[in-house]
């Protein structure tokens, strides 16, 4: 383990999926997990961001904001000692975004992205958008697509690592910068039928404000 990462118990444990790091993926369950510790990471997650003069949503979004985000989507969290250290909301065509390339039907989208910043370095990134790729690969759709600060050159670089390339940019109504959009055709990983069996994904409560691909 890297000096820099030593606060974090190198036996840090977690049932369900096991990444290296000894977290899980697995959707967000309002039951027993917290919008307020899921707002509290991403701000830690986006606070390099603001810094730097980004107003990115997630740098100060309230708790209502979060879960509004998140119930639009399908939201997912990485877990390591019951704690939450990463998320994303996966997005089927979102109609109402004023991004184009969201708005069709072939594209799915990666929303609310960020890792923990005690736990960046370590592949949960990665790994998070493997699983991004098979869920929106499996559900038929041709690209999957996000966006990212145009300044933020570490952050358009480790997409582009990703196999994610630029394909538009966009300026987002209130944002003191251009977005990069960025895309790339999913791929089904075989190794996802694996973690499938070790997932434990709760049956998401049925709510009408949800909009969940099929």
């Amino acid at each position: 383990m890297q000096k820099r990462h030593a606060v974090v118990s190198r036996n840090a444990h977690c049932s369900g999926i096991r990444h290296e790091t000894g977290g899980i993926v697995r959707r967000f369950d309002p039951a027993r997990d917290s919008y307020a510790q899921l707002t509290a990471m991403l701000h830690r997650a986006f606070a390099r961001l603001g810094m730097m003069g980004l107003n990115c949503t997630c740098v100060d979004q309230s708790i209502a904001v979060t879960q509004q985000r998140a119930s639009a989507g399908d939201c997912f969290v990485a877990v390591c000692n019951g704690k939450i250290v990463g998320t994303m909301t996966l997005y089927a065509r979102d109609a109402e975004s004023p991004c184009e390339l969201y708005q069709r039907d072939d594209v799915a989208s990666v929303r609310q992205f960020g890792i923990d910043p005690m736990w960046q370095g370590r592949g949960i990134g990665k790994s998070m958008l493997t699983f991004a790729e098979h869920w929106a690969a499996t559900r038929g759709f041709a690209e999957l697509a996000l966006d990212t600060p145009e300044p933020a050159a570490h952050l358009i670089a480790f997409y582009r690592a990703q196999g994610f390339r630029i394909v538009d940019t966009h300026h987002f109504d209130g944002k003191r910068y251009d977005s990069a959009i960025l895309s790339k055709p999913p791929v089904a990983v075989r190794m996802m039928a694996t973690w499938s069996r070790r997932l434990e994904l709760p049956r998401a409560v049925p709510r009408a404000t949800n909009r969940r691909a099929a």
